[in-house]
């Protein structure tokens, strides 16, 4: 309890958590207790890329938001040195145990971290960015714009940048709690969904070069798939 200046004394005032950040331990429990969560095999977006990223010579990679690790071998299996960066420990720790049964270690590095922060990575240390649904995770508009910038910083010039995003067409959409700015959550988790007005303004220092829609597992969800590069 606080005193006020006329000897009564206040309430300290009640500051309700930001659902945003309870994100963390949801995606911790989900991954500790389900293995290979959105499967085994690559995403469809992460073969897409790989053969854009063949054809314009990248060789290094930033993984965004590698979950379990399903498209981070599949990059390093390619021939790609990644880099996972993600704030869920128990991913990471279940990317770098596949990688070394699979003999990917050496071509794979984990890195815990919140991409809400700036990006603990020097300047034009890669060649692409991937990111497969990362960008429709807990994130606000700024803060996706803060991240936008913060990845093409990391990139070498003529960089490529892929990612993917729930669409406003999917059909989770509008359903659940509602957080404001275009996020709903449902089952525990929070999605920023995104219409093409959102994409343009990511796209701030970069020529998009494709904006592709996908469906993906069994609702399905509808997914942008977004290809750019660095000015």
């Amino acid at each position: 309890m606080i005193p006020d200046m006329s000897g009564r004394r206040a309430r300290r005032p009640v500051v309700e958590p930001n659902p945003l950040d309870g994100q963390h331990a949801q995606w911790v429990r989900t991954y500790a207790t389900r293995r290979d969560f959105l499967g085994a095999a690559a995403s469809e977006p992460a073969r897409r890329a790989a053969e854009r990223f063949q054809t314009e010579g990248a060789r290094e990679l930033l993984e965004l938001g590698p979950g379990q690790g399903r498209d981070s071998l599949f990059f390093a299996a390619a021939g790609l040195t990644v880099t996972a960066i993600d704030f869920a420990e128990d991913g990471l720790d279940q990317i770098a145990h596949k990688a070394e049964r699979a003999g990917l270690n050496q071509a794979i590095t984990t890195v815990q971290h919140d991409v809400r922060r700036p990006l603990p990575l020097p300047n034009a240390s890669f060649d692409a960015c991937f990111a497969h649904l990362l960008f429709s995770m807990a994130l606000t508009t700024e803060e996706l714009e803060r991240l936008s910038a913060d990845v093409l910083r990391v990139l070498r010039p003529d960089g490529l940048v892929v990612y993917t995003a729930r669409s406003t067409a999917d059909p989770h959409y509008g359903a659940g709690i509602a957080h404001g700015d275009g996020m709903f959550e449902t089952d525990g988790f929070i999605v920023h969904f995104f219409d093409r007005a959102l994409i343009d303004r990511l796209a701030t220092g970069s020529e998009l070069l494709e904006v592709a829609e996908y469906e993906e597992g069994k609702l399905p969800r509808r997914l942008f798939g977004v290809t750019m590069h660095k000015r």
